[in-house]
């Protein structure tokens, strides 16, 4: 191969980044067939309400955190391409109220048909974003595949009464998000080619930054549920969230924070076939106010790849804590509450 020539690695697969996943509602097929799994007391989180990582409790006073992820390149700079990865993988330990410790890579490469430096690259990338994060990488695996492939498979800690997930949304909370959305229409059309350096820079840095001092600004107030917004889109966690906890949840759209030429790009056609994917699925979960037309609706089940924290916190602390995270760089935005009208359902006004 010359080397010389610069590798777009957009243009190796069909899909990128998050919105690569296999839809939601063919991954529910898939596992409403599979058997109960046996019950285990000291599994405090498994598959029962398609939260971001398994927690399972080894002491009275630890808990270890276990997820994996991985997707094909999601922008064309290996280097990127690892350290969001890596940021996309270790968010699921932050959502689940978690530290990350350690990490396995996981890749799938051509490795006789694209240069190894790319591949160095992408390692050199996430093992950054580790070192970071403060995670020890321990090891990986690695198959010579057609279509490259990275992410990581991330072991964290928590104390067992200390646990996050997005079944306890209660009434009256406050739903905050920390990340702008968007992020896979904006992707799409990096590969493309209708985005500017600048564009690519903006969103590139969404997905490489860390979710940890949200994470950490999170611990220390009344907060009852939180998830991490990624390839379902951020109403297809929040119906998740919704259902989770049996309640109602409300998003004003005017308040959700969008990158800003979402709409326009999105209009030109470049919506992921994953957010199609996510739209159809919420379909009969979510109920839009007259005035969000389909390419907001589109907009807001957009598939993220390292996405923000959707976080459910008390209404008496909801200021502090967004004033808190703002302060330390956090994008952070009310962006809707719960409620008890129609439980398990979305409503966006």
């Amino acid at each position: 191969m010359d080397t010389s020539i610069p590798v777009k690695l957009t243009s190796l697969t069909t899909k990128g980044g998050c919105g690569c996943k296999i839809g939601p509602a063919d991954l529910s097929q898939v596992l409403e067939s599979l058997p109960p799994a046996p019950l285990d007391p000291n599994l405090l989180v498994g598959l029962d309400t398609s939260d971001d990582a398994g927690v399972y409790k080894l002491t009275d006073n630890l808990a270890i955190v276990q997820t994996l992820d991985f997707f094909t390149p999601i922008v064309d700079d290996p280097y990127d391409f690892g350290q969001i990865a890596a940021t996309n993988a270790i968010s699921d330990v932050y959502a689940m109220g978690g530290k990350p410790i350690t990490a396995l890579n996981i890749v799938a490469f051509p490795i006789s048909k694209l240069d190894k430096n790319i591949l160095s690259e992408i390692l050199r990338g996430a093992g950054d974003k580790l070192k970071e994060a403060g995670v020890t990488l321990v090891g990986g695996h690695s198959i010579d595949d057609q279509e490259p492939k990275f992410g990581l498979s991330v072991t964290g800690t928590v104390h067992p009464e200390k646990v996050r997930t997005n079944a306890g949304a209660q009434l009256g909370d406050k739903l905050v998000l920390t990340k702008p959305i968007g992020v896979g229409i904006y992707t799409t059309s990096l590969k493309n080619g209708a985005l500017s350096n600048d564009e690519i820079k903006q969103v590139t840095t969404i997905m490489t930054t860390l979710n940890k001092t949200a994470a950490e600004a999170m611990a220390s107030y009344d907060v009852h549920a939180a998830t991490d917004v990624t390839g379902f889109g951020l109403l297809g966690h929040a119906t998740e969230m919704a259902k989770a906890s049996t309640v109602g949840i409300r998003i004003f759209a005017n308040q959700v924070p969008i990158l800003p030429r979402t709409r326009e790009l999105a209009e030109a056609g470049r919506i992921p076939g994953g957010t199609k994917n996510n739209h159809a699925h919420v379909a009969d979960a979510v109920r839009y106010s007259i005035h969000i037309d389909q390419i907001d609706q589109y907009i807001l089940c957009d598939a993220v790849t390292s996405g923000g924290l959707l976080i459910s916190v008390s209404s008496e602390h909801v200021d502090q804590m967004v004033a808190e995270m703002q302060e330390n760089g956090v994008n952070a935005t009310i962006i809707g509450e719960v409620t008890d009208e129609h439980p398990q359902m979305i409503s966006v006004e």
